[in-house]
């Protein structure tokens, strides 16, 4: 459940800065302009404003985005709530820092107060997203419907903001009204360019759109060190399996005869074994690959994002995803066995091929 509350978090960060492609308002007129609030005149608010807008903290500071986040609050409680810029950079970082429930109640304090229609818009794309992500990204029904009328109010003022489409297609589809979100998704595909990391997804979704109410894995694309291109969505109709380690890892190299075992005895089966190294040393991971004569695809994440999305905080760690790109499992360490799991897969995805090829061959009826 984390693993797609990463997803849809690493998705909204396009709506994190959405708001700002919006035509620009007009500014206030004279007579607006000069009713400033009563707070704005009070020394402690002056005060804890100019300290929440530093962006440089202390030295030794540990945790930034929390530090930031409660002058935020600070500032915004001085104001008594009536800040729009407090609200918007409370919610920032809520939404950063994953606090889902405080970045619902904020956004919905945001969109109350503001009349600009970037920081309604701003308000309403967050508080979508944000109730997508509750109870670990399995929102209740309820949250479900509060989440598709904000993202239909963001939508409203900013009909061609790609994450806004991908997360009301998905509200559509958990809420069971599969035509709305195969017409949703559609309209995705005719938005985004063909590089588009989520495109070849909302295809999918297009023609299935139940599959968008799944826990889907998170998308990837990626060059193997045999300089081959994979992408998580274009595996045709293959079972996945990732198993994230590193050559440092002992239990790590006490798994890597299973691994290395499931990659052979399924051979030639719709299986794809990919092992996505979290290694720094290049040259150390390749000389180990060789060593080991691990031949099957392999993938040093450099940069780490392929981990944080997945959210493999530790290792080994593995996840098998099915033929559509839905997780089934994850399994942590060395004895977790994840050839059952595999094997399962594998099977339903050639019962699946045997079913059609069968239908394939089938004559057809006479008059």
């Amino acid at each position: 459940m984390r693993v797609l509350a990463k997803a849809l978090l690493a998705v909204s960060c396009v709506a994190l800065l959405g708001h700002r492609a919006l035509a620009q308002d007009p500014a206030p007129t004279p007579a607006a302009a000069s009713q400033a609030p009563a707070y704005e005149s009070d020394p402690k608010f002056q005060e804890a404003l100019a300290k929440a807008r530093e962006k440089k903290l202390p030295p030794g500071e540990q945790h930034p985005k929390v530090e930031r986040l409660a002058r935020w609050k600070h500032a915004s409680k001085l104001a008594k709530d009536q800040c729009i810029e407090c609200l918007h950079e409370v919610l920032h970082f809520q939404m950063e820092l994953s606090q889902w429930k405080d970045a619902i109640s904020t956004a919905g304090a945001l969109d109350n107060l503001a009349t600009d229609r970037k920081e309604k818009y701003y308000a309403n794309s967050e508080r979508g997203i944000a109730l997508m992500n509750t109870n670990d990204g399995d929102p209740k029904p309820e949250q479900l419907k509060q989440a598709e009328t904000s993202f239909k109010a963001a939508l409203d003022i900013n009909p061609k903001n790609k994450t806004v489409i991908f997360g009301e297609g998905r509200a559509l589809a958990m809420l069971g009204r599969n035509d709305e979100a195969s017409a949703m998704f559609q309209r995705y595909v005719d938005t985004v360019k063909d590089s588009d990391s989520l495109r070849t997804r909302a295809e999918h979704f297009v023609e299935n759109p139940h599959l968008a109410a799944m826990h889907m894995a998170p998308p990837f694309t990626l060059t193997t060190t045999e300089g081959e291109e994979m992408s998580l969505d274009d595996m045709n109709g293959k079972v996945v399996l990732l198993d994230f380690w590193a050559t440092w890892c002992g239990p790590c190299n006490e798994a890597l005869p299973e691994i290395k075992k499931i990659a052979k005895d399924f051979a030639g089966r719709p299986l794809v074994v990919l092992s996505i190294s979290t290694d720094d040393n290049d040259v150390a991971w390749k000389a180990f690959i060789q060593k080991n004569q691990m031949t099957w695809p392999q993938y040093r994440d450099a940069s780490g994002a392929l981990a944080r999305a997945y959210d493999a905080e530790s290792i080994p760690r593995y996840f098998t995803i099915d033929t559509d790109g839905v997780l089934q499992s994850v399994k942590v360490g060395s004895d977790s066995d994840p050839e059952g799991d595999v094997r399962k897969l594998v099977k339903r995805a050639e019962d699946a091929e045997k079913k059609k090829a069968l239908a394939t061959d089938k004559p057809v009826a006479k008059p």
